[in-house]
């Protein structure tokens, strides 16, 4: 009895320290972090996140506003869907502090206007209410993070369940499966990835799956099919049966792609009418509506000036396209999209460069380079009263500059110079995008025609290696049947790699400096070719099976994709027009009217002043006495705020219009910029400048007809 006593002492006794040592309540809070994840974290964010976080940590010991339990909980999801580092508190506490920073700039410049004797009421006015009218946007920013981590993530989710598929096929084990994938997928899915393994380092979970699960949830109200992918292939971990596994792992793949096809299929049905109303209330509703604005400048005394359309047009229009556009990128559906794969490649920094005169440079100093003769002309009606006040020349129907005590310029050749103001942004802009993407969209297309065409390539390799023809000389056998194709290209650098410099099949396609795959860095190809070097492990069987399942789940996916691309063919068809014809024509029609307005009233003006105090003709008098040219908006300074209000429409809408037929995709949407804002503001300026000659011809017959009259 003592000794079964002593026994039970013991255990009692190491009970107790074992339970201090595992039981939760014992263990502290920890805030380890893996420095892995958070190095690629700081590399994964975009520099207006990074300052974004900083604001919301300063702004939270200053002034902290806690906001209430239920929007605390919707930020605190985006927070962790965004990987941002910062508080609800601190969010909500920047949105206060900087919009209350707004109200209280505007109320000092009114203040200080009225004591100094000039009392501004627009920009004052403008501030204080835009301040008020912030507020919850800038309070929702994390929101906006998230969305567009969503929208970037989204883009990578049918080839990351195609990697872990192509894994699990050869090896069951979804660990390693996460990791190969997250090594073959970029940002930022690939940094959702490292926080599930983690989380299990900083022992939030114990396993992966309970890691796993909780990631997954983040994505239940936004991409389902994602979601029951994932737990299909969950559940081939515990069938006994290899043919009940396989089955499940290619109905994983399959969930995700015919519900893919299923929310872009409505996404593009209910796609035209926001279109259609950001088209109407972003571009024809404004740009026809700018029409009135000389009359009204003259009608009003001179009350409304340039600077307060500058300021509607140029800062909080372009503002409410953006949020326009946001809501509208905001409901595009997940798992579709083109990739950034090109970020990965260590050459990218080196391919952004521009090559100028036989040397690299900095794209952006090309595109100022170009732009600055552009600009410096477009300012001459500025700068030259400043260098030699009362200059001026005569023009066919009037002087080139034509100030009027003062006020303008309102010559038809100070006109013409303003067009090239927005064509020096165009240019400078579409140089530097165009620069910065010429040699990436090279690139890129090379790796899509590859792509293309891999599938079957895959596939004929598969049958050499069912054959019993070793994997070492199936490379030859395929390369010699795709003669003059890049995958050709491709195996025949691995043959010649295995033929002539003895490398293994592994080294013959990886090898730092001669590996065959430093020539196609494609993440579709090089995870391909990974799955065959160690599923070659296990025997031709299991290598010939894994090589042909890539290539019917790689086919399967390549239909997926064109399939959506019909379907939103119609919409971006649409918004193409929209960007490089109807809004420049729109627009360049508009300047050639408002220039005849201001050409009439100037010259009306100048017969109404020939007319002797008191005396009347028709009533020209009294009119005279309402419509004064020194009261009316300048053409060229009007001309200027609608030429940058077009550059900034065809930039907004060119990147609402790749983002949603591509998603996230930089290299394409800088490319498209640089094609889209040189074409499209050139086809501005063609339009202004004819407009401008006809009506201003059209003009003159009207100063003619009215001088007669008088």
């Amino acid at each position: 009895m003592a000794d079964k006593k002593e026994v039970r002492d013991v255990l009692r006794k190491y009970e107790e320290r074992f339970g201090r040592e595992i039981n939760p309540s014992f263990i502290k809070p920890t805030k380890t972090i893996s420095r892995e994840y958070e190095i690629f974290r700081e590399e994964a964010l975009e520099g207006d996140v990074t300052f974004y976080e900083k604001m919301c940590d300063f702004t939270e010991k200053i002034v902290k506003i806690n906001p209430s339990e239920e929007e605390k909980g919707r930020i605190e999801e985006s927070i962790k869907i965004a990987h941002l580092s910062i508080t609800p508190t601190g969010a909500v506490s920047f949105s206060v502090f900087f919009c209350l920073l707004l109200i209280l700039l505007g109320a000092a410049i009114g203040v200080f206007s009225f004591f100094v004797g000039q009392v501004k009421i627009f920009l004052p006015l403008v501030l204080m209410v835009g301040g008020a009218l912030l507020i919850k946007p800038v309070a929702g920013l994390p929101h906006h993070f998230a969305n567009r981590w969503r929208l970037a993530a989204s883009n990578q989710m049918v080839l990351c369940i195609l990697y872990i598929v192509m894994y699990m096929r050869h090896t069951s084990n979804l660990e390693h499966a996460i990791k190969f994938a997250s090594e073959h997928i970029g940002p930022p899915l690939n940094l959702d990835f490292k926080r599930i393994f983690w989380n299990i380092q900083t022992e939030k979970f114990f396993t992966i799956k309970e890691s796993l699960d909780d990631y997954l949830e983040s994505w239940r109200g936004w991409s389902l099919e994602f979601v029951e992918a994932f737990h299909l292939i969950e559940g081939s971990l515990y069938e006994s049966s290899e043919e009940r596994r396989v089955e499940l792992l290619e109905k994983a793949l399959q969930v995700m792609l015919e519900g893919t096809y299923e929310k872009m299929l409505h996404y593009a049905h209910e796609l035209q009418s926001p279109i259609t109303a950001l088209h109407m209330l972003g571009v024809v509703l404004p740009v026809l509506g700018l029409v009135i604005f000389p009359l009204i400048g003259g009608f009003l005394g001179g009350l409304i000036k340039w600077w307060h359309i500058a300021v509607l047009y140029n800062i909080v229009l372009p503002i409410f396209v953006v949020l326009l556009g946001l809501n509208i990128l905001a409901k595009r559906p997940t798992g579709y999209g083109e990739s950034d794969i090109l970020r990965d490649n260590p050459e990218y920094k080196r391919l952004e460069r521009a090559t100028f005169l036989g040397a690299e440079v900095n794209p952006a100093v090309v595109g100022v380079m170009l732009a600055l003769p552009f600009l410096i002309i477009g300012f001459l009606p500025w700068l030259i009263p400043l260098v030699n006040p009362g200059f001026d020349f005569p023009l066919p129907g009037g002087m080139f500059l034509d100030y009027q005590e003062g006020n303008g310029p309102y010559g038809v050749g100070a006109l013409i110079a303003g067009l090239f103001v927005p064509m020096g942004a165009a240019i400078g802009l579409g140089t530097y995008y165009k620069a910065k993407t010429k040699r990436l969209i090279k690139l890129k297309e090379k790796i899509n025609s590859l792509e293309k065409e891999f599938s079957g390539a895959i596939f004929q390799l598969g049958n050499r290696v069912a054959d019993g023809i070793p994997v070492e000389v199936a490379f030859g056998y395929v390369a010699d049947s795709m003669r003059g194709t890049p995958s050709g290209e491709f195996f025949r650098k691995v043959d010649s790699n295995i033929r002539r410099l003895g490398m293994d099949v592994e080294s013959a396609i990886f090898d730092s400096t001669r590996g065959a795959i430093l020539g196609f860095p494609s993440k579709l190809i090089e995870s391909s070719m990974k799955v065959l070097v160690q599923s070659a492990r296990k025997g031709p069987l299991v290598v010939s099976k894994s090589l042909l399942t890539i290539s019917t789940y790689a086919d399967r996916i390549r239909q997926v994709n064109e399939r959506l691309k019909d379907l939103l063919a119609e919409v971006i068809s649409s918004m193409k027009a929209q960007i490089t014809f109807l809004t420049p024509l729109i627009a360049g029609i508009v300047i050639g009217v408002s220039s005849m307005v201001v050409t009439i009233i100037n010259k009306l003006s100048a017969q109404f002043s020939t007319l002797e105090a008191g005396e009347s003709v028709g009533g020209l008098t009294a009119l005279g006495g309402v419509m004064n040219i020194k009261d009316v908006i300048p053409g060229y300074q009007f001309q200027i705020v609608v030429g940058l209000y077009v550059v900034q429409i065809i930039i907004i809408l060119t990147v609402l219009a790749n983002g949603i037929e591509n998603g996230s995709d930089r290299v394409g949407t800088g490319y498209r910029l640089g094609r889209n804002l040189i074409w499209a503001t050139s086809l501005y300026a063609v339009i202004s400048l004819v407009g401008i000659i006809v009506f201003n011809i059209l003009a003159s017959a009207v100063g003619v007809t009215a001088a007669a009259g008088v």
